[in-house]
């Protein structure tokens, strides 16, 4: 399971980027279609809290959904993303606090309890911890604010590529892929699509995060989107 100090790690330097924003920066385009920068903050900050109630629910017992849907996970971004630059940071800050404060609280036979997520997926509320970095890291690079996959830590490369191959194979609409990573040596996949380059530059590209021009044997594959 992913440590606390990994997921505090990600967090202050997304905050750190967004404090560089001042009021115009926020409401400047991002990496996502349609959203600015102020939807990818409220996002994260919307997804700290459902994370947090996921937690709460594994230490409780008591049901405490991620989101009430994803129509009003949808409108609470809509509704936020257009405040002020600080009035962003400091919810994107306090949320991610909370998010803190609940795992610290978890017991270690709490980990293992079985959550249910917005999308009716059920795993152990260990997920919530994996996803929340995850989401941390692959939307700081949407914050399009100076962070790129190139700053991604190793081991989260390694891991997600394992994990994002492995989904691509459960998928009707996902290429028949094997991934060679030449800077690690390692390959993923077994498929008869073969694509070889840097672990990141893999990565980035099965995310949707770059157009794999790094990569040899990428062009003309089109990568479903997952994140």
């Amino acid at each position: 399971m992913i440590a606390l100090a990994e997921i505090t790690a990600a967090t202050e330097a997304l905050l750190a980027s967004a404090a560089r924003l001042d009021d115009d920066g926020v409401r400047a385009p991002s990496l996502l279609p349609g959203w600015t920068r102020g939807h990818v903050l409220t996002h994260l900050a919307r997804n700290a809290d459902g994370g947090t109630r996921l937690l709460t629910w594994a230490r409780t017992g008591v049901e405490s959904y991620e989101y009430p849907g994803l129509e009003a996970r949808a409108a609470e971004i809509a509704e936020g993303a257009g405040r002020p630059a600080d009035a962003l940071l400091a919810d994107v800050r306090e949320s991610a606090d909370r998010f803190a404060e609940a795992f610290t609280l978890m017991p270690d036979e709490a980990w293992e309890r079985t959550v249910q997520w917005t999308t009716g997926a059920r795993h152990p509320a260990a997920r919530a911890a994996d996803a929340r970095l995850t989401e941390v890291l692959i939307h700081h690079v949407d914050l399009d604010a100076g962070f790129t996959p190139g700053d991604w830590p190793a081991g989260f490369t390694a891991r997600l590529l394992v994990s994002v191959t492995a989904s691509f194979a459960r998928r009707d609409d996902a290429p028949n892929l094997r991934l060679y990573a030449t800077d690690t040596g390692q390959e993923h996949g077994n498929g008869d699509l073969v694509v070889t380059g840097p672990a990141t530059s893999l990565l980035a590209w099965l995310l949707g995060r770059s157009p794999g021009t790094a990569l040899t044997g990428a062009e003309g594959i089109e990568i479903p989107f997952l994140y």
